[in-house]
């Protein structure tokens, strides 16, 4: 495996699930060989795993804790990436517990100040990175680009999502868990990245609803690749054990990037439409009074400038 990451030219995002011994020598494995590692931060399950509005406090204290192992193992990492995602269990509770869960985040929905608090926490935690000499990733879903567009915290305050400027942002529109539509997805937000996140091929995180999708063919891969690959130089893959679970790092060394694939215009123009009507409601959850104004001033126009009904002559 280690040879043929050397040959792709590729870097490892590591996911840091523990800070133990046997994890620290595979990153040294990794430095020795001259394959660059990203230091790929991640919770406890029972922290929310991800990080997110719920845990900013304990996204600081592993950071903390990171750099300790780190010196303790003398460790070399070519950056730092924070995935910036729903708490798990929430998620696995879409599944399991879906009335009470919706009920909660419509209540959440109109407490902003969270997410304040949350995007000042991580700011801070984002900038100790780097002047400690990191470089900073963050792992977006892509709906982060239609809420920063209007300005809006609605998306924020309800999925517990926290908007994080760092030196590269990183889109990850996996197809293989928004088909048949995820192509057209995929193009849609693909202008709008520094980095493009394609996959899932397999392996990772198993999550209660999400762990039976299927993960994506060779045949997939190939066309997600070659669709991101007309938008950014920059491209990851999730994940690593799905490549190889699926043979599919030999022919990633060989892969003809400008190979043909069907561009989803159709798709594509769908959800664009979508997105529009996203960022309209996103622009009215930003400027709920300015809508009322306008209605009221509507409704007294049409009440102004009614026709009056003639009186029966004689």
């Amino acid at each position: 495996m280690i040879d043929s990451l050397g040959e792709l030219g590729a870097r490892v995002g590591l996911g840091i699930v523990d800070l133990t011994p046997d994890r620290a020598s595979v990153v040294r494995k990794l430095n020795e060989a001259g394959v660059p590692v990203i230091a790929w931060l991640l919770l406890p399950m029972e922290q929310g795993y991800w990080f997110n509005v719920n845990n900013a406090r304990q996204a600081t204290d592993r950071y903390r804790t990171f750099k300790a192992w780190t010196e303790e193992y003398k460790l070399h990492w070519a950056g730092i990436g924070l995935d910036l995602e729903p708490d798990i269990r929430e998620v696995e509770r879409l599944v399991t517990d879906r009335p009470r869960l919706l009920l909660n985040l419509l209540r959440r929905s109109f407490n902003g100040e969270r997410v304040r608090t949350a995007q000042a926490a991580y700011r801070a935690l984002v900038s100790k990175m780097q002047l400690d000499g990191y470089q900073v990733d963050s792992y977006h879903i892509p709906l982060m680009i239609d809420e920063r567009r209007t300005g809006s915290t609605l998306l924020q305050r309800i999925a517990g999502l926290v908007d994080v400027t760092s030196d590269r942002e990183v889109l990850m529109p996996y197809t293989s868990f928004l088909r048949p539509h995820g192509p057209g997805i995929l193009w849609s937000y693909a202008s709008d990245a520094q980095s493009i996140g394609v996959g899932s091929t397999g392996g990772g995180v198993q999550v209660a609803g999400l762990s039976d999708v299927p993960p994506l063919r060779w045949e997939e891969l190939a066309r997600d690749l070659r669709l991101a690959r007309r938008w950014s130089d920059d491209i990851h893959i999730f994940s690593l054990e799905g490549c190889l679970q699926q043979d599919f790092l030999q022919r990633l060394i060989d892969f003809d990037w400008d190979g043909p694939v069907e561009i989803p215009y159709e798709s594509a123009r769908v959800i664009d439409r979508l997105r529009k009507g996203l960022r309209v409601i996103l622009w009215i959850s930003v400027h709920p009074l300015l809508i009322f104004m306008g209605l009221v001033g509507f409704a007294w126009l049409l009440t102004r400038f009614r026709p009056r009904k003639r009186s029966a002559s004689v």
